[in-house]
């Protein structure tokens, strides 16, 4: 793949349970971000293991964005690693290439709260005038920190 994309994002939530929250985000992610998600539902595969295909439907109000098709390419519960491809979608349009991957672990500090989750997103553009997509890296950051204050108050 072309470009890559990283950051760590900190949170105040213990690893494990937002590695749960993350692997559950087909059922969590349309109720705590309706804003985001209209729907979230697994058309192929078990919604868990590699080889799993959903459907986003996105919300309206989101920028260029009716649904997404991911391919969960890795799932290993035990590192709290996960990866997929977009597979069909409107960003198939603009990146030959879609792929994000999510890493969750404890806290860097030892014995400190927390976890920290390391997401990367590597694409090809379909050609020179697509932009990078910056506003994909934002909402992830986003998303990220309102999980975190959805889990500390449940």
């Amino acid at each position: 793949m072309g470009t890559k994309a990283e950051l760590a994002v900190e949170v105040k939530s213990p690893a494990d349970k937002l590695w749960t929250a993350l692997r559950d985000s087909t059922e969590l992610f349309p109720k705590i971000f309706p804003q985001q998600y209209q729907s979230i539902e697994t058309v192929e595969g078990d919604g868990k293991s590699a080889g799993t295909v959903r459907l986003l439907k996105y919300a309206e109000g989101v920028p260029m964005l009716t649904f997404a098709k991911e391919k969960l390419e890795l799932a290993d519960d035990e590192n709290k690693v996960v990866s997929y491809s977009v597979v069909d979608g409107e960003l198939v349009n603009f990146y030959k290439n879609f792929k994000i991957t999510l890493k969750v672990s404890p806290a860097a500090k030892e014995g400190e709260a927390g976890a920290v989750v390391n997401w990367s997103m590597e694409f090809d553009k379909a050609n020179d005038q697509v932009p990078d997509p910056d506003v994909i890296k934002e909402t992830a950051t986003k998303t990220f920190h309102d999980l975190d204050d959805y889990l500390l108050k449940n």
